[in-house]
C-alpha cells in the first residue's frame, strides 16, 4: 500500500464552532484479528448527519480552503455546547459503514480468510480511504458483489431486520412505520412481503403512497389527508399492529398512532373503562426528522410504551444467534431485497463542498448520496 490515507472528521472547538474537514492519517497496521480494508463506497446515512453536523445550524456553514482540502465551518448554538463537553476540541471520525476490499490482513486464521475479499465494514470512521478493523465488524460477501453494492449492507438492513425480529420477540404481529418510503421503509416493504408479515406504511405524500403500493405495499396511508386517523384505524383493525417505528420524532404522529391503536382495539367494547384496554400497545421512534418536542395527547390508556430504538441496542436484545441469521440473510440478498440504489456519488473532497452538503442535507425521499474515497 503506498497511498497516502485521509479520512473526514467533525471538530466542535469551544468557541461554538463546528469543523469539517479532511485529516492526512498514518497508514494502519492490522493486528492479529484485524484486516485492513480499502473503502470504495460509504452510504450518507441520516445516522451520519448527527455526528457530521452534530447540532450546528448549518444555514450559517461557510467554505473554505482549496478543492482539494475543502473545510465546512458553522455555527454550533450556544444552548446546545453543554451537552456535547466530550465533543469539544476532539477530531471525530465520519461514516458509520461502508464497503471495499481487504489489501492486508492480521495474523489469525479468520482475518487471513478475508485477504482479497469484499467486505462490508461498520463500526465508525468509515469516510476515509484505508480503515483498519476487526473481523467481527466485516460481513463477507457473496463472490461477486461490487463494494457500491455492498456500502449499505449494516444500517438499513439491520436495522429493517431489527424491527421485524423486535416484534416477533415482543408478541406483536404487524407494524406500522413512519415515514415509509425512504430506502429504509422501501427495504422494510420488501421483507414483510417476503416474511408475510403485514406492514402499515405511513407517508405524507400521494407520490410516495404511490410508489409503495408500485412496490406491492398493501396498507399505505397519507398522514396529510383528512382521513388519516380513519385511515390508520382501518389498516389497524385489518392487520392488528400494535407496535410502530418512527424516524420523525418530534410532533404528534406518535401519539396519533397510539390513540388510533387504542380506538382499533375497543371498536367493538360496548363498556367503558376509565384504564383503557389491557392490549399493549409499543411506539418507538428510532430518528429525529423532526427535532421538535414529541407532544402525546394521551387517549389510550394505561398498557402503551414509548421508547427509542437504536440498532446496536436492539441487536443486543434479540441474541448472538438471531443476529448471526441476519447478518447471513443481509449478505445473501444485498442485491435484491436489501439492495440500496444511489443518486449521486462523491469524492470524500466534493462531500464537503457547500452544495452538496446542501443537497445531501436535506435528506430528501428518492435521493441517497454514496461516497467514493478512491475518487
Amino acid at each position: 500500500m503506498t497511498d497516502k490515507n485521509k479520512q473526514l472528521v467533525s471538530t466542535i472547538s469551544d468557541d461554538n464552532k463546528l469543523t469539517l474537514s479532511l485529516k492526512d492519517i498514518d497508514m494502519p497496521q492490522p493486528g492479529a484479528d484485524e484486516v485492513v480494508v480499502r473503502i470504495e463506497a460509504a452510504p450518507l446515512n441520516p445516522s451520519d448527519f448527527g455526528v457530521m453536523f452534530s447540532a450546528a445550524d448549518m444555514s450559517t456553514a461557510v467554505q473554505s480552503g482549496t478543492d482539494d482540502s475543502p473545510v465546512i465551518t458553522a455555527d454550533v448554538p450556544a444552548k446546545f455546547m453543554p451537552a456535547l463537553k466530550t465533543r469539544v476540541n476532539k477530531d471525530t471520525p465520519v461514516g458509520n459503514e461502508g464497503a471495499g476490499t481487504v489489501v492486508a490482513a492480521g495474523s489469525s486464521p479468520a482475518a487471513q480468510a478475508l485477504m482479497g475479499k469484499v467486505v462490508a465494514v461498520i463500526g465508525g470512521g468509515t469516510y476515509r480511504k484505508y480503515h483498519c478493523v476487526h473481523v467481527k465488524s466485516c460481513l463477507e460477501m457473496t463472490e461477486g458483489t461490487t463494494a457500491k453494492e455492498a456500502a449499505s449492507s449494516f444500517v438499513n438492513p439491520l436495522t429493517s431486520l431489527a424491527m421485524v425480529e423486535t416484534m416477533r420477540a415482543e408478541g406483536h404481529k404487524a407494524i406500522i412505520h413512519a415515514a415509509a418510503a425512504s430506502s429504509l421503509g422501501q427495504m422494510l416493504n420488501r421483507i414483510c412481503m417476503a416474511d408475510g408479515i403485514d406492514l402499515i406504511n405511513i407517508v405524507r405524500k400521494e407520490e410516495q403512497e404511490k410508489l409503495l403500493r408500485y412496490m406491492g405495499a398493501k396498507y399505505v396511508v397519507n398522514s396529510s389527508s383528512e382521513s388519516f386517523t380513519a385511515d390508520l384505524t382501518a389498516a389497524i383493525v385489518e392487520t392488528g399492529a400494535t407496535i410502530s417505528f418512527d424516524p420523525v420524532g418530534g410532533g404528534k404522529l406518535t401519539s396519533d398512532i397510539l390513540n388510533c391503536m387504542e380506538a382499533a382495539i375497543t371498536r367493538d367494547v360496548e363498556e367503558y373503562n376509565v384504564y383503557g384496554s389491557n392490549t399493549f400497545k409499543q411506539a418507538y421512534i428510532y430518528g429525529a426528522l423532526d427535532r421538535g418536542p414529541i407532544t402525546i395527547n394521551r387517549n389510550f390508556g394505561f398498557a402503551w410504551g414509548v421508547n427509542g430504538f437504536l440498532l446496536f441496542n436492539a441487536l443486543g436484545k434479540l441474541g448472538a444467534e438471531t443476529v448471526k441469521s441476519m447478518r447471513k440473510r443481509v449478505a445473501e440478498e444485498i442485491t435484491t431485497t436489501f439492495a440500496s440504489s444511489y443518486t449521486h456519488e462523491v469524492t470524500l473532497e466534493e462531500a464537503l463542498h457547500l452544495e452538496s452538503i446542501k443537497a445531501y442535507g436535506k435528506q430528501a425521499t428518492g435521493e441517497k448520496y454514496l461516497i467514493t474515497p478512491q475518487g
